[in-house]
C-alpha cells in the first residue's frame, strides 16, 4: 500500500476514534481531460455532499486541488478522481489540522491549472527529471556542487528557503520566465534544482528553463512540504508558506503562529501582528501607506486624469445637451407656460413658444411637453438644446486635497461651476464627474465663473449636507482677495445691503432693500499706484454675485467685472471670455471643520 493511501486510512481511523480532526489534501497531475463542465458539476455536488470545503481546479491539462474536511470524504473524493483515465494511481499530501482551513467549497474551469503562460510547456506530456527529497539531502549533506533555485513569489519566500537558495524577485509566477532569462548565462552548465511549495510550480518551470538551454535541470519531487514530511528541517531556514488559512507550516509540518495580511499577502510574523499598522483584513507593516503619501498618490492620480480631460474640452465638440427642470411645489398644476415665464424672466414668452413649438420640452420617457402642459410638483422635464459647441473656458483646475469625505480645489477662471446659459459640459461639476464616476463629487458651496479660487466638493451626499450646514450656520470662513478700481475712504468697513433674488439685466443681481440679507467685511490691503486698491472680504452670508454687488453699491466695482462697471452701470454679459482681461476677485482663503474628525483646516490659495 502506498504512502499516500496508507496516511489516508490512518487518519481515517484517528478521526473515528476522535472525531476532531481535519484531513488536509492537497494533490494536482497534468494529464488530458475531457468534459470538464459536466466532470465539475460532478465533483462540486460529491464534495458538498461529503462537508468537503477548498478549491479544485479542473483543464484541459489536469488537476489541481486543496481540500480539506473528514478523512471518509477526502478518501470518496480521491477514490471518484482515481476512476478518471490517467488518475488511476492519483496520489497527494495529507495533513491535519484543528480547524477547517477553507471557507468554502469551490471547483473552476481553467484555461491552466497553475497560470504560467508560455506556449509550448506541456507537462502532462513531458517534465524534468524528479529528484526525490532523501536523494536532495544526501546531496547536501555531502557538500555537492548544486544551485538550489526557489520558483515560488516573493511573499512566499519571506517565511523561509533552502540555504543558499537563489530567489528570483517575482510577485507572480507569470514572471517567472523573465526572471529566468536574467540569470547569469554560466547557470546553464551547472546542476540546478528547482523547487516549490508542493512541486507544481516546477513541472512548468523545468522544461521552460530546459528549452532556455539549462542542461542539468532537476525538480524537487514532491516539493517542500515533501521534504519536510521526510527529511525534516535540515538545509532549510524558516517554515512554508500553504495556501490555506494555516499560512505556514514548520518542517514537522504542524501549522505556525503567521498570520496572512489579506490585503497584500505578505506572511505576518508574531512581531509584524503586533504592530500598530496591521488591521486585520486592511493593512499591516508591509502594505501600510501613512495617510499624507495614500493622498498624495489619490492627488496625482486624479490630476492626471483631469488634466487629460481638459486637454480637448468636451464642449468643443458639437453635442446635443439636455437640461433638467425640476418643478417645485410652487408651480404644482400651473402650465409649463407660465412656470416658464415667471422662473426665467430674463426669456420673453415668445421664446418659450418658439422652443415650446420646436419640441424642445420633453418628458423623462420622451414625450413632448406644450405650453399649456400643466405640471405637478416633483415633475421633471428635460430642455433640449440643439447640438453646439460651448465657448472655451480657462483650463488648470489643481486638487489641492482630497480624503474620503472632502476635495478642495483651486477653480481658474473663467470657468462655470454647473450648467447654465450657453455652459453644459464646459463646465467644473462636468469636468469633475469624468474623473470621480460613478461616485461623483457633490459642490459644497459655489463660485461666480468669473471668479478663481477655493472651492470645496464632498464625496456623498451625507458630507455635502454637513458641510453645506457649516456654510449656512456661519461656521465656515471664508475670505477673498479683490481689485477694485478706486481708493475707497475707508480701511474698513462692513456692507450689509441686501440683494435681489430675482435676477436682472444678463442674469446679475442688484440691491434691493426687500431682497435677501447679506454681510460683507471689507479690509483695505493696499492702495495702488494706478488708482485701484487690493482689499480683503469675508463673507458673513453667501449670495450671488454677494462681494460684486456690494463693491459695486459702494462705488468701487471689481476690476475686469463685465457685468458691474463703473458709476453703478451694468454691462450686459455675467462671463467673460478666454482671453478677455481677468476679474481680479479671488477666493483666497477658505476654513472649516472637517466632518469626520471635527479637526479646524484651513487652505490658502498661493497661485
Amino acid at each position: 500500500m502506498c504512502s499516500c493511501k496508507l496516511r489516508l486510512h490512518l487518519a481515517v481511523f484517528q478521526h473515528e476514534m476522535t472525531g476532531d480532526m481535519v484531513t488536509n489534501l492537497a494533490a494536482y497531475r497534468f494529464v488530458e481531460l475531457s468534459e470538464l463542465k459536466e466532470l465539475r458539476e460532478e465533483l462540486l455536488a460529491l464534495c458538498k455532499d461529503s462537508g468537503l470545503r477548498g478549491t479544485i481546479l479542473l483543464s484541459l491539462e489536469g488537476v489541481n486541488l486543496f481540500v480539506a474536511g473528514s478523512a471518509q470524504g477526502i478518501s470518496k473524493l480521491m477514490g471518484r478522481l482515481r476512476d478518471i483515465p490517467g488518475l488511476e494511481d492519483f496520489e497527494g499530501k495529507i495533513s491535519e489540522s484543528e480547524d477547517q482551513p477553507f471557507r468554502r467549497m469551490l471547483v473552476r474551469i481553467k484555461k491552466e491549472i497553475i497560470a504560467f503562460g508560455v506556449e509550448g510547456v506541456e507537462p502532462g506530456k513531458r517534465t524534468s527529471p524528479k529528484l526525490s527529497a532523501k536523494e536532495l539531502k544526501k546531496w547536501l549533506d555531502e557538500g555537492r556542487k548544486v544551485t538550489l533555485l526557489d520558483t515560488r513569489n516573493d511573499y512566499e519566500v519571506k517565511l523561509g528557503t533552502f540555504e543558499g537558495a537563489i530567489v528570483p524577485d517575482i510577485r507572480t509566477f507569470r514572471e517567472f520566465p523573465k526572471a529566468v532569462r536574467e540569470l547569469p548565462e554560466e547557470m546553464k552548465d551547472e546542476t540546478l534544482v528547482m523547487f516549490c511549495t508542493g512541486g507544481i510550480r516546477c513541472e512548468k518551470a523545468g522544461p521552460f528553463m530546459e528549452m532556455e538551454g539549462f542542461k542539468n535541470v532537476y525538480q524537487l519531487d514532491g516539493g517542500i512540504l515533501k521534504y519536510f514530511e521526510e527529511c525534516g528541517g535540515d538545509h532549510y531556514e524558516g517554515e512554508c508558506f500553504v495556501f490555506d488559512q494555516r499560512v505556514g507550516v514548520d518542517p514537522a509540518l504542524q501549522e505556525t503562529d503567521t498570520a496572512v495580511c489579506y490585503a497584500c499577502q505578505a506572511p505576518l510574523e508574531l512581531k509584524d501582528q503586533e504592530d500598530v499598522r496591521y488591521v486585520t483584513g486592511k493593512t499591516c507593516p508591509y502594505c501600510f501607506v501613512p495617510e499624507p503619501e495614500k493622498m498624495t498618490g489619490r492627488i496625482v492620480e486624479a490630476q492626471a486624469k483631469l488634466d487629460a480631460v481638459c486637454e480637448v474640452l468636451p464642449g468643443s465638440v458639437l453635442h446635443e445637451n439636455r437640461r433638467p427642470l425640476n418643478v417645485s411645489a410652487k408651480y404644482d398644476k400651473w402650465t409649463l407656460g407660465d412656470l416658464l415665464v415667471d422662473q426665467f424672466p430674463q426669456v420673453s414668452r415668445e421664446e418659450w413658444e418658439t422652443r415650446c413649438a420646436d419640441g424642445r420640452f420633453v418628458s423623462y420617457g420622451g414625450k413632448v411637453r406644450e405650453m399649456d402642459h400643466v405640471v405637478r410638483a416633483g415633475e421633471r422635464i428635460l430642455q433640449v438644446f440643439p447640438p453646439a459647441i460651448e465657448p472655451d473656458v480657462a483650463k488648470g483646475i489643481r486638487i489641492v486635497y482630497d480624503d474620503e469625505a472632502l476635495v478642495v480645489l483651486e477653480k481658474p477662471a473663467p470657468l462655470p461651476m454647473h450648467p447654465s446659459g450657453r455652459y453644459y459640459r464646459n463646465t467644473l461639476q462636468h469636468l469633475l464627474n469624468q474623473v470621480y464616476e460613478p461616485k461623483f463629487l457633490r459642490p459644497a458651496h459655489r463660485l461666480d465663473a468669473n471668479t478663481r479660487g477655493l472651492v470645496l466638493f464632498a464625496r456623498t451626499r451625507h458630507f455635502c449636507r454637513l458641510m453645506q450646514r457649516q456654510f449656512i450656520d456661519g461656521k465656515v470662513e471664508k475670505v477673498y482677495r479683490a481689485t477694485v478700481q478706486g481708493w475707497p475712504e475707508w480701511d474698513e468697513k462692513i456692507c450689509e445691503f441686501a440683494i435681489s433674488a430675482e435676477p436682472v439685466g444678463p442674469g446679475g443681481r442688484t440691491v434691493d432693500e426687500d431682497g435677501l440679507p447679506a454681510k460683507t467685511e471689507f479690509k483695505v490691503v493696499e492702495r495702488c499706484e494706478d488708482g485701484t486698491a487690493r482689499l480683503e472680504a469675508k463673507l458673513g452670508s453667501g449670495r450671488t454675485n454677494q462681494i460684486r454687488v456690494h463693491l459695486w453699491e459702494l462705488g468701487f466695482p471689481v476690476k475686469g467685472d463685465p457685468c458691474y462697471l463703473l458709476d453703478r452701470k451694468m454691462g450686459d454679459t455675467q462671463t467673460i471670455s478666454v482671453g478677455d482681461e481677468p476679474m481680479e476677485l479671488e477666493a483666497w482663503k477658505l476654513g472649516f471643520t472637517h466632518p469626520i474628525s471635527g479637526e479646524w483646516m484651513e487652505f490658502r490659495n498661493e497661485h
